[in-house]
Parts: structure tokens; C-alpha cells; sequence
């Protein structure tokens, strides 16, 4: 077990309101390709109770045990099962097929065409399918969902504000990895996380990157525990009026290339005449290049595992429908 050194000293547990036991939550799943609607159920599932145990299971079925049965058959009859609201509009499977499509109708401003959809929809399953726990659904950003995910606080005095730019696109442990050595620049680090707008990332990017969308890519970053702040569509370049504005005491930037602007110019030379640019070196190699690559070579097995999952998945709703169904004639004759 890995022990999360953040919250409670040593990462002890915390005693529960008034003296009474903790109440403590398991939550498990695959969380592959770990995205904001994965950071959406932790934090739900964290706010049921004092301390949350989180775990991660192979690519066995989490739903299913192996001769069949729900997984949490003996949780829910104990009354120890709650669910979290799943949140729509992302999953693995549509990021997953948004790699492969190689469109780019998921950008922003862009209308989700019925032929993506379809396709989409369709990437992965079993012929026939239509397990309502998968699927593709166009992501609705609203001012709520930002709020739930942001932690609302200001600069303080004695802070230092510390600036990062990119994509952030496909949130992954290399982003995590660079910005916790950026907040441990500072005893009191107040970081502020700039993303670019889709079309900006596509421009030195190419291909149909952003795989993930300007308002998803917020989520994502403000999910983050080492971020405070996200200044959603930042320039490209580093300008003197953001870095007043922000008064931004330092600037970062990781191992990977700076692409110059659209006029040849270095997007950070303002922070460099000024002797606040800093290269970090996150000691991750992952990037999300490599996250594509690995997915496109892995598509045939990937395919086969979600089709033979699917599968299984829609049986038990077949059989868990029988069931109901018998129940209700039983329940008929009784009368």
C-alpha cells in the first residue's frame, strides 16, 4: 500500500467529528489513463467520510466476478454501498478513440459531427452493444463543475507566485511529477497553471492534438493538489502586462522544446530579461506523444479487451433483468 503523505501529518489518519471512529471509504477501479472524471469520484468519494482508501486493480472486470456475479453483491447487502454521479461527457473509451480517429471534432468550437459520434460510440464494443456504463457523450463545461474542482483562494502575502504554461494535455503522472517539483521551489508556492487554447495547441503541436479539449484540460490541472490557480486560453507568449498582472515572481518551464511564436520570437523572453525563467527537469520521461504512441500500437488488444468486457457486461444486465422480471411475477401470484 502507498501511503499519501499530503493531508494529515505522516499521512496518519484522521480521527473522526468529536472523537468518534473515522469513517473510512474504499474506492477502486482501473483508472486508466487517469482523467478529471476519475478526480470527480475520488473527491466525491472523499467527501463520504474522514479517510479514503483508493484501490487499483489489473485489467480484470471491475463489475463482474468470475463466475458472473456483481462485484459488490456483498457490500450492497450489507448496506455499505454508495455510488458516485459519474461524470458525463469523458471516459477512457472516447479518449481512447479520439487518438485513433485522429479527428479533431472534439476541440472546442467544434460541432461533434453524428458520423464521429456513431463511430466513436462504436469504437471498442461488441456488435450490438449498448452498455449504458460506456459510450460517448459531448462534455458541457458549467461554472459549477469549476468550482467544484477549484480551491477558490487568492495570493497571500509572503506567497510566491510561480507561472507554467502548456497544454496539459491527457493529464498524466510526467505533468504531476514536473509541477510538484515546481511548487517545491517555494516554502509558499502559490502556482498558477496557464493553457493554451485548443487551436493554439494544434498550431505547434500538429496532428489532432489536444487529444483532450481546452475546458476538460482546466479540470484536469485544477484537479491537481500542487496547482492554486488556471488561466484558461493563456497566450502563447509570456507577455510583460500577464506577468504584471499575475505579479508572478517566477516562471517554469520543463525539458521539453520551446517552439518559438508565430513571428519566430522565444514566447519566453520577457521573463528572461527580467532573470525570472527557470528550467525544471521532472526526472519523468512520459509525455504525451508517448501515451498516444503506445495506445495506437496497442489498438487490437485494446479493441479485443473492451469487446470481450462488453460482452460480459451486457449478459449480467440480461440475466440481472430476468431476475427482476421473475421477481415481479412471483410477487403477482402472491396476490
Amino acid at each position: 500500500m502507498i501511503r499519501n503523505g499530503h493531508g494529515a501529518a505522516g499521512g496518519a489518519e484522521p480521527p473522526g467529528p468529536e472523537g468518534k471512529r473515522a469513517v473510512r471509504v474504499w474506492c477502486d477501479g482501473c483508472y486508466d489513463m487517469v482523467h478529471y472524471g476519475h478526480s470527480n469520484q475520488l473527491r466525491q468519494a472523499r467527501a463520504m467520510g474522514d479517510y479514503l482508501i483508493v484501490g487499483v486493480h489489473t485489467d480484470d472486470d471491475i463489475t463482474l466476478t468470475v463466475d458472473g456475479r456483481d462485484t459488490y453483491e456483498e457490500v450492497k447487502q450489507a448496506g455499505r454501498y454508495r455510488e458516485c454521479r459519474r461524470t458525463q461527457g469523458v471516459s477512457t473509451t472516447d479518449l481512447v478513440g479520439r487518438m485513433l480517429l485522429v479527428t479533431k471534432a472534439h476541440h472546442s468550437g467544434h460541432e461533434i459531427s453524428s458520423e464521429y459520434r456513431e463511430y466513436a460510440d462504436s469504437f471498442g464494443k461488441c456488435p450490438g452493444g449498448r452498455n449504458p456504463w460506456t459510450g460517448v457523450s459531448q462534455f458541457l463545461q458549467t461554472s459549477q463543475k469549476i468550482i467544484q474542482f477549484a480551491s477558490g483562494k487568492e495570493p497571500q502575502p509572503g506567497e510566491t507566485v510561480i507561472y507554467v504554461a502548456g497544454a496539459f494535455d491527457l493529464f498524466h503522472i510526467g505533468h504531476v511529477d514536473f509541477l510538484e517539483k515546481v511548487h517545491g521551489l517555494a516554502k509558499r508556492p502559490y502556482v498558477i497553471a496557464g493553457l493554451h487554447f485548443d487551436q493554439e495547441v494544434n498550431h505547434y503541436k500538429g496532428k489532432n492534438y489536444p487529444i483532450m479539449n481546452l475546458h476538460e484540460r482546466t479540470l484536469s490541472v485544477l484537479a491537481c493538489r500542487y496547482v492554486s490557480e488556471v488561466v484558461i486560453g493563456a497566450p502563447y507568449a509570456v507577455t510583460a502586462e500577464l506577468l504584471d498582472h499575475f505579479k508572478v515572481d517566477l516562471v517554469c518551464h520543463g525539458k521539453t522544446e520551446i517552439v518559438p511564436d508565430k513571428d519566430g520570437s522565444d514566447p519566453y523572453q520577457e521573463p528572461k530579461r527580467r532573470g525570472i525563467f527557470c528550467q525544471i527537469d521532472s526526472g519523468n520521461d512520459l509525455t504525451t506523444d508517448l501515451i498516444v504512441q503506445r495506445i495506437i500500437k496497442n489498438r487490437l488488444e485494446y479493441e479485443a479487451r473492451n469487446q470481450k468486457k462488453e460482452a460480459k457486461e451486457l449478459a449480467f444486465l440480461e440475466a440481472r433483468r430476468r431476475q427482476e422480471a421473475q421477481r415481479e411475477r412471483e410477487s403477482n401470484c402472491d396476490f
